[in-house]
């Protein structure tokens, strides 16, 4: 049994992406559903993609700039070497997921919803989770320029050797978020930080800020 302070590990959940029909379509509208399809260089740019479903799927290096995203639901899916320098997906639903490598630019994903999903390298200059619901979430090997996770929910996350430029946690709620082995330059919400866990290294970083939130003077 883990002791009362190990935090506990994201929960993911492996794919099993098998007999997957290759789709050669060329349109795809808001609504649509696509079950156990593979998706080779999919143009998204510009499409209206709102509340299509992507279930048991694979999309390899998919093209997303300025696609509007609202209330798409991926479940199952590979999202592989995406490419998007503006995502439009607010109220978008991650479940069982891997994102691997994505390059994103602005990715406005606030309002989310994520579980058992992993993001594996990559690059994101603004990662907006702002307000999203987020269980089980593993972030590793990324840059990223800044991520806001204001007001989010957060259970079980991990960011695992990462390079975060700014961190926004301000009036999150957060349980096991697991920031150890990961770089950030800038904290914003260091009042937010209950759940958190960091290591000694990143306890020295941040000792000014707690004695400046707690009002202690260093001499």
């Amino acid at each position: 049994m883990a002791s009362k302070n190990t935090p506990q590990a994201p929960r993911l959940t492996s794919l099993d992406l098998h007999d997957l029909v290759e789709n050669e379509d060329a349109f795809f509208g808001p609504g649509e559903s696509y079950d156990g399809e593979r998706f080779d260089r999919p143009g998204f740019d510009e499409a209206n993609l709102t509340s299509t479903d992507f279930i048991d799927c694979e999309l390899n290096r998919p093209t997303m700039n300025n696609t509007e995203m609202r209330g798409v639901r991926f479940r199952g899916t590979a999202l592989n070497d995406s490419f998007a320098p503006v995502m439009k997906g607010p109220r978008t639903s991650w479940r069982d997921t891997n994102v691997t490598s994505p390059r994103w630019g602005s990715a406005e994903l606030y309002d989310s919803s994520w579980q058992s999903v992993r993001i594996d390298g990559g690059k994101i200059d603004f990662l907006n989770l702002r307000a999203s619901k987020i269980v089980d979430l593993q972030i590793s090997d990324a840059i990223i320029g800044e991520l806001d996770l204001g007001g989010a929910t957060v259970t079980r996350m991990s960011l695992k050797n990462c390079r975060i430029g700014t961190l926004d946690l301000q009036q999150a709620t957060l349980k096991d978020l697991d920031l150890r082995s990961t770089e950030f330059r800038t904290l914003h919400g260091i009042g937010s930080m209950a759940g958190v866990v960091i290591d000694d290294y990143q306890l020295g970083l941040l000792a000014p800020l707690f004695a400046a939130h707690l009002g202690i003077t260093l001499a």
